[in-house]
C-alpha cells in the first residue's frame, strides 16, 4: 500500500457530513419552491436560459454540472486501483451489483411501476421519458457521497477508494452500452450521438480535469491538498442547488399540475436502493468478507451518482422531460434513504459477524 492512497483514502472518508449535505432533502425542496416561483414570475428570462445551447447542451447548466462534478473527481485516486487485490470478493460483489443487477433491476422497475401499476395515474405522453431517467440514475453508480456513508458506517477506507477508482474507470466505457442496452429494450428511441457527447462531456473531459487538478495539488503538498478541497468541496452541492433551481423553473407547471408524479417516480428508486443495498451486504457475508468491507460495497450498490444521472437527462431529454424529473427525485430522497441504510448495517453488525462466524 503507498503512503499517498494510505492519506488520500483517510482524506477522502475521515470528513463528516457538512451541513448542505446533511440537509441536501431541505435544500431540494426550497429549491423546489423557489425554482417553481421564479418560473411562474419570470417566465421569459428562464425561457432565454433554456435556450443557450451549443450541440444540444445547454451552456449555463453544462457549465454548472462541471462545477458540481470536477470536485467529487480530484477525490478519485487512481492509484488506488492496485488495491482491489486485497478484497478480491468484495469487489466482486460490488461490480456485480453495480453493473450486472442495479442498472436492469431499475429498468425492471420502471417497467412494472411507471409502464403498468402507475400508468393511469403518469402522463402518457412522459412515460417513456421516466423510464429513461430511472435507467440513467441507476446506471451511474455513486462516485462523492459514497465516502460519506462509508465513514459513517466505519467501512474500510482503503476498500471505499479503490472501489470507486475501479467504478470510475469501467463508468468511462459502460456508461454508455448500458444506457443505450436498456433504453432500447425499453422500447425508447437512443439518441446515441448526445449519449456518446454526454459521456465525453461529463465523465471524459471532467475526470480528465479534475486528475490533472489533482496532480497539480498534490505537487505542492498534502497540506495544501486538502486547504483546496476544503474550500473547493461546498461547490458541488451549490452547483446542484442551482442546477436545481433551473430544472424546477422549467418544470414548475408540470409539477402544479402533477405533484402525484413525484411520490410515484420515488417508489421503484426506493426498493432499488433497499434491494441492492440488502443483496450487496447478503452477499459480502456469504463470501466471507469483513463487516468494514460489506459496507461500503452494500452502499454504493445502493447509492446513484445522480449529477451525472441529472446531466445526462437534461443531455438527452430536455429541461421539461420527464427523464429530467424522474433523476431529480432521486436526488431528493437520496440522502434520508441511504442515512437509513447506514443505520441498518451498523445496527446488524453483531448479526452479521455472529453469521459470518457461524458459517
Amino acid at each position: 500500500m503507498s503512503v499517498q492512497c494510505e492519506v488520500t483514502a483517510k482524506g477522502a472518508t475521515g470528513a463528516p457530513m457538512s451541513l448542505f449535505e446533511r440537509y441536501l432533502t431541505l435544500w431540494v425542496f426550497l429549491c423546489i419552491v423557489a425554482g417553481i416561483g421564479l418560473g411562474q414570475l419570470f417566465p421569459a428570462p428562464v425561457h432565454a436560459l433554456g435556450k443557450m445551447e451549443i450541440a444540444r447542451v445547454n451552456v449555463p447548466v453544462g457549465l454548472l454540472i462541471w462545477v458540481m462534478i470536477i470536485p467529487m473527481l480530484i477525490k478519485v485516486d487512481f492509484g488506488a486501483l492496485h488495491e482491489v487485490r486485497q478484497h478480491v470478493r468484495g469487489i466482486g460483489v460490488t461490480l456485480f451489483v453495480n453493473w450486472l443487477v442495479k442498472p436492469f433491476s431499475m429498468a425492471f422497475l420502471g417497467w412494472l411501476f411507471v409502464r403498468n401499476l402507475f400508468a393511469p395515474m403518469l402522463p402518457a405522453d412522459q412515460i417513456d421519458s421516466y423510464i429513461a431517467g430511472l435507467i440513467l440514475l441507476a446506471a451511474a453508480p455513486c462516485t462523492a457521497m459514497v465516502f460519506v456513508w462509508s465513514r459513517l458506517s466505519n467501512g474500510d477506507p482503503l476498500f471505499t477508494l479503490s472501489q470507486v477508482a475501479l467504478n470510475d474507470t469501467i463508468m468511462v466505457f459502460a456508461f454508455a452500452p448500458i444506457v443505450g442496452l436498456l433504453l432500447g429494450i425499453s422500447a425508447i428511441t437512443v439518441p446515441w450521438d448526445t449519449l456518446v457527447t454526454s459521456v465525453v462531456l461529463y465523465i471524459v473531459i471532467p475526470l480528465a480535469l479534475a486528475q490533472a487538478w489533482r496532480k497539480s495539488l498534490l505537487s505542492k503538498g498534502q497540506p495544501h491538498f486538502d486547504a483546496v478541497m476544503e474550500k473547493i468541496g461546498p461547490w458541488s452541492i451549490s452547483a446542484l442547488l442551482v442546477t436545481l433551481i433551473l430544472l424546477f423553473a422549467f418544470q414548475g407547471k408540470a409539477l402544479i399540475d402533477q405533484p402525484l408524479v413525484i411520490a410515484l417516480l420515488a417508489v421503484p428508486i426506493l426498493i432499488q436502493v433497499f434491494f441492492n443495498s440488502a443483496l450487496a451486504y447478503w452477499l459480502n457475508r456469504l463470501v466471507g468478507e469483513k463487516h468494514n468491507v460489506a459496507c461500503p460495497s452494500a452502499l454504493i450498490g445502493a447509492s446513484n451518482f445522480f449529477e451525472l444521472a441529472v446531466a445526462a437527462a437534461i443531455s438527452l431529454f430536455g429541461f421539461e422531460s420527464g427523464a429530467t424529473l424522474a433523476t431529480v427525485v432521486g436526488v431528493l430522497i437520496e440522502v434520508p434513504v441511504m442515512l437509513l441504510v447506514v443505520k441498518v448495517v451498523n445496527s446488524s453488525k453483531g448479526w452479521y459477524e455472529r453469521q459470518q462466524a457461524s458459517a
